[in-house]
């Protein structure tokens, strides 16, 4: 079923809040407009005064998919990204084998077909030696260029002035960077260990993945833009001293652009104590201080985009000690109530919220036709209830990986419905079993 009548909505949408009705046909908006009548094969939906908006667009995940789906997998983590009101995602390169080849692109591509939920691109990756196969890459073959300029799994580390240079001169897409500075990651490990010896605490963890790491890479990062001419969108910021490289202003005229994730945005350093490894992720979660810079961040145009990071792995492999704990956190599924906690806390307006998950991604990565609710546009929507918390526990899990570091919270909104393409993926707390998402097309000169 694909005719859709949405009815007394309060549509986000582009900088307002409207009272309307929204006619979906053939996965498109067809008509928005007050007083629509249910026409022939059309199911109504009442939405008594929820939130409809653009479902969030999220600009980085990592599926696991090739090589660690004993993590997650494309189908298993695109449904719970619907249930968390995430409508498209991209998907990072640093899997087995990494996807630093457009071969290996290509392949990811075919494995999503047919089992991806929601809509879904993926990221070349750069590494030290393969300067050629990014030349080649056509502008429509990925969302973007990512590179680790931090540390990563296998060759993804790219840590050579020359071949940094020569990334940032040469690659056709926009490059995406994870920016730590690794010999300082590793000085702090090091004086970490000489302290605590093998009794390493969580919370030092935003002591060895420090301010000065994330400030000395970015810093890098924004330098080689400049001086190359490169667009560049700076991954998962996290501290107050790198919101000084960007500047304010409307995402559709910078060069440079920034995002900050939601755990980020949630959680602070003394949530260690409390949740120790379970938010053990890199950059690592900082102080109160650094999420108020971030928040505020958010607000005055600096930091252009939100997104998850999403990064699962098994519950077995977050415990243990420090070292050998794995660095990341399931995120999508709980996205948009998590994220809502701004508009609860008066952070951001709703509109200002839609703007940096759905609006801001599909223009700084020139989706076509995904990201606004407009008529002719992809019907990419989600229904989001204000009036009733979500109460998270591990038992409702979705992701592969079967836990959550929102366990036991109440979040202050619920995903009612989400719907991909015009196709109602989920409602009231279930999966539908649709599985709609397609490859995201770009409008790219």
């Amino acid at each position: 079923m694909n005719r859709w009548l949405i009815a007394n909505a309060r549509l986000v949408n582009e900088g307002r809040v409207i009272e309307t009705d929204i006619r979906i046909r053939h996965g498109r908006i067809e008509r928005i407009e007050s007083g629509l009548t249910t026409g022939a094969g059309e199911t109504m939906i009442n939405a008594r005064g929820r939130y409809i908006m653009p479902g969030m667009i999220d600009a980085q995940v990592h599926f696991r998919e090739p090589g660690l789906t004993r993590k997650g997998n494309i189908a298993s983590e695109s449904r719970a990204a619907v249930a968390g009101g995430i409508t498209s995602y991209m998907d990072m390169p640093n899997t087995y084998p990494p996807t630093t080849t457009r071969q290996a692109l290509a392949i990811k591509f075919s494995r999503a077909a047919g089992r991806s939920t929601a809509n879904y691109s993926f990221y070349m990756g750069a590494s030290n030696d393969n300067l050629d196969e990014i030349r080649a890459i056509a502008a429509d073959e990925a969302c973007a260029l990512k590179v680790f300029m931090g540390a990563s799994t296998g060759n993804m580390l790219v840590d050579k002035p020359d071949i940094l240079a020569g990334i940032f001169e040469h690659s056709p897409l926009m490059v995406v960077t994870h920016c730590e500075d690794n010999p300082t990651i590793e000085r702090n490990m090091a004086a970490a260990v000489a302290r605590y010896g093998k009794d390493i605490p969580a919370r030092a963890h935003s002591e060895i993945r420090s301010n000065e790491a994330c400030l000395k890479s970015s810093t890098l990062a924004v330098g080689l833009a400049k001086e190359h001419a490169t667009r560049l969108h700076v991954l998962h910021l996290t501290t107050a001293e790198e919101m000084s490289l960007f500047e304010p202003g409307p995402v559709a005229e910078k060069q440079i652009t920034g995002e900050v994730c939601i755990h980020h945005l949630y959680f602070i350093d003394e949530d260690y104590d409390e949740l120790g490894n379970l938010i053990k992720c890199n950059p690592s979660i900082k102080t109160a201080a650094d999420r108020k810079a971030l928040r505020q961040a958010l607000r005055d145009d600096r930091i252009d985009l939100i997104a998850t990071d999403h990064a699962p792995h098994l519950l077995s492999e977050k415990t243990g000690s420090y070292e050998t704990a794995a660095a990341g956190l399931p995120l999508v599924q709980y996205a948009v109530p998590a994220a809502w906690s701004l508009v609860a806390s008066r952070v951001l307006t709703p509109e200002r919220l839609v703007e940096k998950m759905a609006h801001n991604p599909a223009i700084r990565f020139q989706l076509a036709e995904r990201g606004f609710v407009r008529e002719g546009y992809w019907a990419d929507l989600i229904m989001l209830d204000d009036t009733k918390r979500t109460i998270v526990d591990n038992q409702s899990m979705l992701s592969q990986c079967g836990w959550t570091p929102f366990a036991g919270r109440k979040l202050p909104a619920t995903v009612a419905a989400t719907w991909v393409n015009g196709h109602l993926v989920w409602r009231d707390g279930l999966l539908t079993g649709v599985v709609p998402g397609q490859k995201l097309e770009f409008s790219r000169d």
